[in-house]
């Protein structure tokens, strides 16, 4: 049965806070915890965890609002569970932070908060609706509107983020699914099915596939695919429900191959990015980018860029396979960005975010697209297309401009032949001769395209620049991942990471902005006095 939990907002007239003397109480106000009980604590709506739990009489739910803030605790400090309940029981500045006034209070024992982050971890499979992103929403929203941000102007990037997980060689990959799929089979089928196992047994996977030489590993993964193919026909009936079957029989399908009533190896070159990279995490990709190689996923952060701005603040995040193209991964995003910040209409990327179908949706979400790199080959000549209100084209290089006319299919635009006859690049110039006139034949998608390319150019010089700074804001997220790597496994679980890290990111520049602000004013009191 669900509760909801106010009782922090009542404090105890002998709570532990109203023990210290009056020095100290003025002291523990001004920590970053006492902020974050402010900030963070007291503003999370408890409402979208409801269907979690129960509407019949029951037990009551450990406070929510109390295991939501903990989790951003634990994320913000870089802390371990082990830590986190070592500081919820004896340090006051967390138990401030987290509404704890009774010394002998302990919100929650480590079960129950595991055991409510495998609820939210179900409901996200059955839903597909994040409850913590809801949080990160509705905080966010309230700090944009406090703070009196300006979110028209924003700026986006993405990073790689390595899941935690063993590196395999493909055959090792395929030799350690073997056994795991080995400890779930029964007694009788183990010793049916011995000759199959019986090559792959005596050793790990990795010990496996130390001796091999380079030469053999081509006759082993031939033997392999034999003992997967008989394998999966003897074993689909039985074990098809059981989740180590299904990734058996997803590596089964990834890397072989039925030619001719014959299984075959796939060749590696024709394997997928998004073939399994480990048993433990089947949300995991391969990408390499930069010379870097990942395995896992990828993460998107937008924020407020306007230079008005006294702070800026992270307004969306999402996670998705590390393979999926930047373009792809912000065209899904459009409209749930909008839905968030529904002024927006100026958005800084690098050139990998660029795409017609980008182009299309941003025109129709009044979203001008400013790149501050442009992907493949700079032309030789540089056209100029630009809409008129009238809703005509006009199409102008160096030395002359023309109104286009519509054709069937697309647009036409003329130009003087004679001038063109002047030009030193008219040998490479896209437009070719016909009959008289010089032409140039260009879509709508064509204009989009133009007119993102020199949008960089078409903005105040002081906001050219805009983008860069989204690079810090990636540098504070991988602040919390060694190497690039992530301490845990699986999309939700890394989307659960970068959402309480973009709280997290969040409630320190609003603290240290308030901070600069109590500073100011105690000087500007000073120098008045």
């Amino acid at each position: 049965m669900f509760k909801y939990h106010e009782d922090h907002r009542q404090s105890e007239l002998f709570g532990v806070k109203f023990s210290l003397s009056p020095a100290k109480q003025q002291k523990l106000q001004a920590t970053k915890e006492h902020a974050f009980y402010e900030l963070i604590y007291g503003k999370i709506d408890e409402s979208p965890f409801v269907e979690l739990y129960s509407d019949k009489k029951s037990r009551p739910n450990a406070p929510v609002n109390t295991m939501v803030a903990s989790f951003i605790l634990k994320e913000h400090n870089g802390w371990s569970y082990e830590e986190l309940f070592g500081h919820i029981d004896f340090d006051l500045r967390t138990r401030t932070a987290l509404g704890l006034s009774d010394l002998d209070e302990t919100p929650f024992c480590p079960a129950t908060l595991f055991n409510f982050q495998d609820r939210l971890s179900a409901h996200y499979l059955q839903r597909g609706e994040d409850l913590l992103e809801q949080v990160f929403d509705n905080l966010t929203t309230a700090q944009l509107k406090t703070l009196q941000l300006k979110t028209n102007i924003q700026r986006a990037d993405s990073f790689l983020a390595s899941s935690n997980i063993r590196t395999y060689s493909r055959l090792q990959l395929l030799v350690e699914v073997l056994l795991r799929l080995h400890r779930i089979l029964s007694v009788e089928d183990r010793q049916a099915l011995n000759d199959l196992f019986a090559p792959y047994m005596k050793q790990s996977s990795g010990q496996y596939i130390y001796r091999l030489k380079q030469t053999e590993l081509s006759a082993h993964l031939e033997q392999m695919a034999q003992v997967y193919h008989s394998l999966h026909q003897r074993l689909a009936s039985t074990y098809g429900d059981t989740e180590i079957f299904n990734i058996f029989e997803r590596v089964y399908r990834e890397h072989f191959t039925v030619v001719n009533e014959k299984i075959a190896v796939i060749a590696s070159g024709e394997l997928s990015s998004s073939i399994l990279q480990s048993p433990d995490d089947g949300d995991a990709t391969y990408r390499k980018k930069h010379d870097q190689e990942s395995r896992g996923q990828t993460i998107h952060v937008n924020e407020t860029a306007h230079p008005d701005n006294p702070v800026n603040l992270i307004t969306d995040v999402e996670v998705a396979a590390n393979n999926t193209d930047d373009s792809k991964m912000l065209n899904a995003r459009l409209e749930k960005m909008v839905e968030k910040t529904s002024d927006v209409d100026e958005l800084h990327t690098d050139g990998g975010y660029g795409s017609e179908e980008n182009d299309q949706k941003m025109e129709a979400l009044g979203i001008r697209h400013i790149q501050t790199a442009i992907k493949g080959r700079t032309a030789a000549v540089s056209f100029r297309i630009e809409q008129l209100a009238d809703k005509t084209y006009q199409v102008s290089c160096s030395y002359q401009k023309s109104i286009a006319t519509a054709t069937r299919t697309r647009f036409k635009v003329s130009f003087e032949p004679s001038t063109c006859k002047q030009c030193p690049l008219s040998a490479v110039c896209p437009t070719f001769q016909q009959k008289e006139p010089r032409v140039y034949y260009f879509s709508h998608d064509d204009y989009l395209r133009n007119k993102r390319h020199r949008s960089l150019g078409s903005i105040p010089k002081e906001r050219r620049t805009l983008r860069a700074n989204v690079e810090a804001t990636v540098r504070e997220f991988r602040r919390r991942m060694a190497d690039s790597k992530l301490k845990v496994r699986g999309k939700f679980k890394t989307k659960v990471f970068a959402v309480l890290n973009a709280i997290g990111i969040n409630f320190g520049r609003i603290v240290r902005f308030q901070r600069t602000q109590r500073i100011q004013s105690v000087e500007i009191q000073l120098s008045m006095a």
